[in-house]
């Protein structure tokens, strides 16, 4: 038992590793192929290895760093630990962006798929009605849902499984044969890779959500770290299998009704509307759990800032007496959400990965400064691990940066000027010290 918080040390490595899959949501793979597979030119599994490769550096990162804070666990803690509370500030306000825009995400994927199964409605309307399911659920505390979508990433597994064994079947049935077409072609090219990478790395970069397991896991310093890098290995491979029989089967997904929602149309070719219908079941039902979840964390994640005085606590800061949920939060999350019906999938997504990325680079850099420079760890193995290693993550990072949306990349810089000036007046035109974000503490609970 924990005696400062009270949570039990009871989770191992298989059940950080199961509640990990079930913060991913593994059927995201469908909700981005087609506009992947646009990106790269019919190029998916060889631009999800590439993300994979440039994530894992990130990945040993943020192992490093929980080993020295195994009870914060975050990027923004991270930064006011090794740089200062000012920085730290910045580095969560730019994160927020994650928050924000993640139950955007899952109300996006869920209108794609219901488009594409009942094209005569509105698509803005599936929008609405996945945020207004959000806010009513939330509104009630359906914390249950959580735990649903710990038993449901089974069901993903299952259509994860059979959707390959059909394309195998179909591909050994037809005139297609096997081929690394996928992996390389002479229209293969570096920005390719890299258009790709901007939409896919968004499937994998969930793994620092297992550092508020560091708790209630036993020996976390040891648990935690190796649970980060199994999970995005393993969901890296994952994916790359699925796109590459996908891709091999339908190289381009221009020729479908909607590409963007090629997953469905692929489901109702391999299996009949049966299979379509489960496929579609499965998948935005993963979506809308996803989006309860997401919706749920970012309204605890409001709470504890205004609790904290970080942002007006007489409005973020107040709990329903009854229900004991920030019904605020809950309220104003999903307004904000609503401006998904004038954004794309791709564009969310952008939005979404500027804040992980800026998040991603401060841990990267985190390491080069407490390990690096102030332990002076700097024999060959030192120099490996902690400079070496952060400074190709860096590089990944830089590229991706590179190639993003560029609408994403300047709403990401008037954000976080916004967030500069609020720290400005905070504390007084940086006469006083700036407050600090408490994001170690379970902002999903």
């Amino acid at each position: 038992m924990d005696n400062q918080t009270g949570l039990q040390r009871k989770l191992k490595l298989w059940h950080v590793f199961a509640l990990g899959l079930s913060l991913m949501v593994p059927t995201t793979v469908f909700d981005t192929y087609g506009i992947a597979s646009g990106a790269t030119g019919g190029h998916v599994p060889i631009s999800y290895l590439f993300s994979m490769c440039a994530i894992l550096f990130t990945v040993f990162s943020y192992t490093h760093m929980v080993k020295v804070f195994p009870r914060a666990g975050s990027a923004y803690t991270y930064a006011q630990q090794t740089f200062n509370p000012g920085v730290g500030f910045i580095v969560g306000w730019a994160a927020l962006c994650d928050y924000l825009f993640l139950p955007m995400l899952y109300a996006l994927a869920a209108e794609i798929y219901l488009s594409s199964f009942f094209p005569d409605v509105p698509g803005w309307l599936w929008i609405v009605l996945s945020i207004a399911f959000f806010t009513i659920a939330n509104i009630f505390s359906v914390k249950v849902t959580i735990s649903f979508n710990a038993i449901f990433v089974v069901f993903q597994m299952i259509i994860c499984v059979v959707f390959v064994a059909l394309l195998i079947r179909e591909l050994a049935g037809g005139s297609t044969s096997f081929s690394l077409a996928p992996f390389y072609s002479a229209n293969l090219t570096m920005n390719s890779i890299l258009s790709g990478s901007i939409i896919l790395c968004y499937t994998l970069i969930g793994f620092d959500a297992l550092s508020t397991l560091s708790e209630e896991a036993i020996q976390p310093t040891r648990t935690i770290p190796r649970a980060m890098i199994i999970q995005t290995i393993f969901l890296g491979l994952l994916y790359t299998t699925i796109t590459y029989f996908m891709q091999l089967l339908f190289p381009d997904v221009s020729v479908f009704n909607d590409p963007d929602a090629a997953s469905s149309e692929i489901a109702q070719k391999l299996g009949g509307m049966l299979f379509a219908s489960i496929f579609i079941a499965i998948t935005v039902t993963g979506n809308l759990v996803g989006g309860i979840a997401a919706q749920l964390s970012t309204s605890r994640l409001l709470f504890a800032m205004g609790r904290d005085d970080v942002i007006p606590k007489r409005i973020f800061g107040y709990v329903h007496p009854r229900t004991g949920v920030p019904v605020w939060n809950v309220l104003l999350t999903g307004l904000f959400s609503l401006t998904a019906v004038f954004l794309s999938y791709e564009t969310a997504i952008s939005f979404f990965s500027f804040g992980a990325y800026i998040a991603f680079s401060f841990v990267n850099l985190s390491v080069i400064v407490y390990y690096y420079r102030q332990r002076k760890m700097n024999t060959f193995k030192g120099i490996l691990m902690y400079l070496v290693s952060p400074l190709i993550a860096l590089c990944f990072l830089m590229l991706l940066w590179a190639n993003m949306d560029m609408h994403a990349l300047m709403l990401g810089l008037v954000w976080n000027v916004v967030g500069i000036g609020y720290l400005a007046y905070l504390t007084k035109f940086f006469r006083q010290k700036p407050p600090q974000f408490h994001f170690d503490e379970n902002v999903s609970g």
